[in-house]
């Protein structure tokens, strides 16, 4: 088997890594053992992503490390290889260490580098190709199954594959205002070390976006010592709820497993199902889950100064009821969205805002940050924005995040060509789904999931998954 990933961050990773614990095939193997696997990824950030590239000591890992592990099931993973770094990292509200991401980018480079050097002793020839993979088709005249498929690259040149793993990452920020074009706009501001060096110490700034990248912005200007005001600019002006200290209690009823047997039972699932598993949880717990339904539908309305000195008030607070509601939108959610019927989908995806804000929580230390500017008038919030105009002298950064399942422009000739050869189709709610058993998509790009950008754990979950297929055909 010759077996093409293309795109070389974390979500190849997670399938690298998760293809070493994976089964070995049936048989015996042949000298040039099992096949080969080839990593297309013209970036200088192999193994990192977007993301997790070198930047700001500011720029932190957003989730304690439990959350963090880019191997399934192995929740200690991340941790074990922190090690004793971890006490230099203590975010002492959370009570677990939080480091920059570069520091997470050598721990996906050191998984990808040790997961390569298994496969190899266990007879694949691993290699990585730099360059951009822009188009694929099937061998004219052979059959669907075992036939080849044959990658293009920006290059020039072609390479065979059996199966392809599309790991291209999340899309690009979009420009919501056209702005583009400006000197003093900028469109997309990671890596923020690159960004904020061009803006003046008393500058004024507008921040596009309330989320969790406007946060990454307004925390590093805040760690470069800028003097000037700070606008967020937002349609809602909803910050990101607050992590609260992690508690050892594993779910009973809002699990994967239950929501499993709820479809056997029943043929289908709806949001009422999972209220109700949710509201079961809660009652175990000696806790209101009306009362936690009701904090979630005013998060929109609330002023979002006073609900973040709220949360930050809440870090130690022994209720699990958003501890439990963040964990399922990353474990449950996924596999509990495809089950739904289109309705449920749609009241749902009406509450986005909410539901983004409380499944990807700030952490503490940021929003100590975020606490302080704001009770100094450094920082402000204006919400129902909808139209920006340039003004002289004022830099702007779009920190508005990409919408799931958005195609990478850096991807688009691929998916183009994916679609117009039936590798693959368009999903009518974004995202790219497979037609050929062949190809594979693992990540945000990935059609028919939530309306919540793949984090470390779905992408893990997905990276072992498409390991046992490939494992599968394998036998």
């Amino acid at each position: 088997m010759d077996i093409a990933i293309v795109g070389g961050g974390a979500a190849a990773v997670g399938l690298l890594d998760a293809l070493t614990t994976a089964p070995s095939p049936a048989g015996p193997v042949g000298p040039a053992g099992p096949g080969t696997i080839t990593v297309f990824e013209p970036s200088p950030n192999l193994w990192r992503g977007r993301p997790y590239g070198p930047d700001l000591d500011s720029v932190l890992v957003n989730a304690p490390p439990a959350i963090m592990s880019i191997r399934h099931g192995d929740l200690d993973h991340y941790a074990t290889w922190l090690g004793e770094r971890a006490t230099d990292h203590l975010d002492e509200l959370l009570g677990r260490p939080l480091v920059p991401r570069a520091l997470y980018g050598e721990y996906l480079t050191h998984t990808a580098e040790k997961a390569m050097a298994a496969l190899a002793e266990r007879g694949w020839s691993v290699r990585v190709v730099p360059d951009r993979v822009t188009g694929a088709d099937r061998v004219t005249g052979t059959d669907r199954s075992g036939a080849h498929l044959i990658l293009r690259t920006d290059e020039g040149r072609e390479h065979a594959a059996t199966r392809v793993a599309l790991c291209v990452g999340a899309g690009s920020p979009p420009d919501l205002y056209g702005l583009a074009g400006s000197s003093e706009y900028t469109a997309d501001p990671y890596p923020l070390a690159g960004t904020l060096d061009r803006i003046p110490a008393g500058s004024e700034v507008a921040v596009i976006g309330s989320g969790l990248t406007a946060v990454d912005v307004v925390v590093s200007l805040a760690a470069r010592g800028h003097r000037g005001p700070i606008t967020l600019l937002s349609r809602t002006g909803v910050l990101p709820y607050v992590w609260q200290r992690p508690v050892d209690r594993r779910p009973l009823h809002l699990t994967a497993e239950r929501v499993a047997a709820l479809h056997t039972a029943h043929g289908t699932v709806t949001l009422d199902d999972l209220v109700d598993l949710s509201r079961r949880e809660l009652t175990d717990a000696g806790e209101d889950f009306d009362g936690l339904a009701a904090e979630l539908l005013g998060t929109v309305a609330a002023d979002p100064a006073r609900r973040l000195r709220q949360q930050l008030d809440a870090v130690d607070d022994p209720r699990i009821g958003r501890r439990m509601l963040q964990e399922a939108a990353h474990t449950v959610g996924p596999y509990a969205w495809r089950l739904l019927p289109e309705s449920d989908r749609a009241r749902l995806r009406r509450h986005l805002r909410t539901v983004t804000a409380m499944a990807s929580p700030m952490v503490p230390v940021n929003a100590s940050v975020l606490m302080r500017l704001l009770d100094t008038g450094q920082l402000t919030i204006t919400s129902g924005v909808q139209r920006i105009e340039r003004v002289d002298g004022r830099y702007v950064i779009n920190a508005v995040n990409p919408p799931p399942q958005a195609i990478p422009a850096t991807a688009r000739h691929l998916v183009d060509s994916l679609v117009a050869t039936g590798l693959a189709a368009l999903h009518p709610a974004g995202g790219l789904v497979p037609t050929d058993p062949r190809v594979h998509v693992v990540g945000d790009l990935a059609g028919g999931g939530p309306f919540i950008t793949s984090g470390i754990p779905g992408i893990a979950a997905q990276s072992s998954r498409t390991a046992q297929a490939l494992c599968a055909r394998l036998s």
